[in-house]
């Protein structure tokens, strides 16, 4: 007879046993080969600037400390940076970690929470596993429709709404008046999670100038994308300073590792290196758009670090391309909802990885059928 066990709460019992993304990983694990072209999760194949990786070795012996639980030198360095006091500014376990926070902090059981549907899926995970009620409003024109998750918002007294611009899995991007129309039409009572994580990589001007005054607005950056530290962990939310400290009394103090803190404060110092990597990913969108478009196919236009590619053929026929690219050690990702799911999403990488792209995207298109 097995062993009884304590039992789980009712939320959590009610979960799939599943996970938002397979990793590369995994799927080098089922198959027993390495990608040749690791573009698929939209990291930055660039790396971190040599500066952050000489500060990470230099502060490798360190690590038998914990870390500093205020994150005081990283804090102050990002509000340096930002134009705003430390207390406007706190820092997580990527942006992830964040959002568990703050869904913890708002969502009781069954309350509602507006969102894109087809957008970022580990948000809707936190939702799930703190039994809040997902409310998604579909795309509109390949963009996140803000109409439509306003009158969401009004329509179920929803206490969270989930914006991400630009958004991810597409890269379209409004511009910050419709922005600010946006956050002025919601009601008080709505916390907007604004996710910022592809900013730097977006036109200049893309993003809405900081506005620290309002308490239902908390924007998420972080170090994953343009400063090539997605295996830190490490990003950062702004806000209004009450907000903030309602974040300090419940988020998890010793999440963020010591090193994440090191490279995070090395990174933003060198903000010319910064520089260099977004131009090198314009570049990179630019090159991808041209190997689309010399198969028959229409890239999607972008402000992040990937490009979502319209195969032209509904859902099906997207998948089996991304299917047969995986097969060729190519490492893409695509949207899995209805009309997005016509696109695979293809991240910038360094050119020896878009060269293999581009020699195998025309058989993957061929053996798909």
């Amino acid at each position: 007879m097995p062993a009884s066990r304590p039992p789980l709460t009712q939320t959590v019992s009610s979960l799939p046993e599943s996970v938002p993304f397979v990793g590369p990983e995994q799927q080098q694990r089922a198959s027993g080969k390495a990608f040749r072209a690791r573009i698929g999760a939209n990291e930055s194949s660039f790396g971190p600037a040599p500066g952050v990786i000489a500060a990470m070795r230099d502060a490798a012996p360190d690590m038998w400390m914990y870390c500093d639980p205020d994150n005081f030198a990283l804090r102050e360095a990002l509000a340096t940076h930002l134009g705003t006091g430390s207390d406007h500014v706190v820092v997580g376990e990527g942006i992830d970690g964040l959002l568990s926070v703050l869904v913890h902090m708002y969502i009781g059981q069954d309350d509602a929470v507006v969102t894109s549907l087809g957008a970022y899926p580990t948000f809707n995970f936190h939702v799930a596993a703190f039994g809040g009620r997902l409310v998604p409003v579909p795309f509109e024109n390949d963009h996140e429709n803000l109409d439509g998750m306003l009158a969401a918002v009004k329509r179920e007294n929803a206490r969270i709404v989930y914006l991400s611009n630009p958004d991810n899995p597409m890269g379209t991007w409004w511009e910050p008046g419709e922005v600010q129309r946006f956050i002025e039409a919601l009601p008080e009572t709505t916390l907007l999670i604004l996710d910022e994580a592809y900013g730097e990589t977006a036109p200049a001007g893309t993003l809405l100038p900081l506005d620290i005054s309002r308490p239902n607005v908390v924007r998420m950056r972080t170090f994953s994308k343009a400063y090539g530290l997605a295996g830190i962990r490490c990003g950062y939310a702004i806000g209004e300073a009450g907000l903030i400290r309602d974040v300090e009394k419940v988020r998890n103090h010793y999440g963020v590792n010591r090193m994440a803190q090191v490279a995070g404060e090395a990174a933003l110092a060198d903000q010319t290196y910064l520089a260099e990597v977004v131009r090198k990913v314009a570049a990179g969108r630019g090159r991808i758009a041209a190997i689309a478009s010399a198969n028959g196919l229409i890239a999607i236009p972008s402000a992040t670090n990937f490009v979502a590619i319209d195969c032209g053929r509904g859902g099906g026929f997207a998948l089996n391309v991304m299917q047969n690219l995986l097969a060729r050690g190519v490492f893409i990702r695509k949207p899995m909802v209805p009309v997005l799911d016509r696109c695979i999403r293809v991240s910038v990488g360094l050119d020896h990885e878009l060269d293999i792209f581009e020699q195998e995207l025309p058989a993957a298109l061929m053996a798909a059928g």
